[in-house]
């Protein structure tokens, strides 16, 4: 059998790759900055999203893929599993939903599995790995597959920092007030996602140490984190991330800390120097 894990851009994965039977799809979401769009796929500059961003004295927004996306997605293989960004973040769930439907009345053979992943980021990039683990050389189980993954994606966690607060100024979600006021303290924002893929705000912390220190409390607080894998997304702060990893390492018992690069919509929600964790 062949198998796609497809998943949306929320995921910092390359776009396409494929390995003896087992392929793996992105599916872009879109970004709207002002008049201008922007496709989340390869050709994407996170860079230029964000100074666009800058730019732009009106609110930005989303807007998820629309179900033929996904639909073709789903169609290009014998077994589909696909990890979306929180349904309470995003449409992007319902229509992967309807797209499995689309691509369904046209293909019934195919076997096609739609999980909300609660989260964004890192569990996505854990989950789309699980998933390559499970399926192994192509000759495993679906339905099992797609159990373990519910398993595992119930078992993920999620926490983040922001420095940057523009975004949110903009979209009314901070006072202005409290947004300058937070930056000029150089105070910064550590959040969580609740088990209903909702966001919580867990703490506040001033520079750059005890913010990670925060993060790593939280972390020892959310779960046992022995031999856990760790994604950090960093959005233009390589440095903090590669720290925040060795504090890890050094304050838990994870198997292993990856480090990646925000693509566009997590540069989107992350903004410079935002850090966003899947373990």
């Amino acid at each position: 059998m062949t198998w796609n894990i497809v998943c949306d851009s929320s995921a910092d994965l390359l776009t396409k790759q494929e390995e003896g039977c087992v392929r793996y799809t992105s599916v872009p979401l879109r970004l709207l900055v002002g008049a201008r769009e922007f496709l989340d796929d390869e050709r994407l500059s996170p860079t230029h999203l964000l100074e666009c961003m800058r730019e732009e004295k009106e609110a930005s927004s989303t807007a998820c893929p629309s179900p033929a996306a996904f639909a073709q997605a789903f169609s290009q293989t014998d077994c589909t599993v696909c990890f979306t960004i929180s349904s309470n973040l995003s449409g992007t769930y319902s229509a992967a939903v309807m797209g499995r439907e689309l691509a369904l009345e046209e293909h019934p053979e195919k076997k096609i599995c739609v999980i909300d992943s609660r989260s964004t980021a890192g569990c996505l990039v854990l989950l789309a790995r699980k998933a390559k683990e499970l399926i192994g050389t192509g000759d495993a189980d679906f339905e099992e597959v797609c159990a373990r993954l519910r398993i595992y994606q119930a078992s993920l966690r999620t926490a983040f920092t922001l420095e940057n607060f523009d975004n949110l100024i903009k979209n009314g979600r901070m006072r202005p007030l409290v947004g300058n006021l937070l930056h000029s303290l150089g105070i910064h924002v550590i959040a969580d996602a609740t088990a209903q893929g909702t966001i919580h705000v867990a703490d506040k912390a001033r520079g750059e140490a005890k913010t990670y220190q925060a993060i790593v409390r939280l972390m020892k607080a959310s779960k046992d984190c022995t031999g856990a894998d760790v994604v950090i997304s960093h959005c233009q702060n390589l440095p903090g991330a590669m720290k925040l990893k060795e504090l890890i390492l050094r304050e838990l018992p994870v198997r292993s800390v990856d480090i990646l690069g925000c693509r566009g919509l997590t540069s989107f929600y992350a903004m410079e120097k935002g850090l966003i964790l899947g373990y």
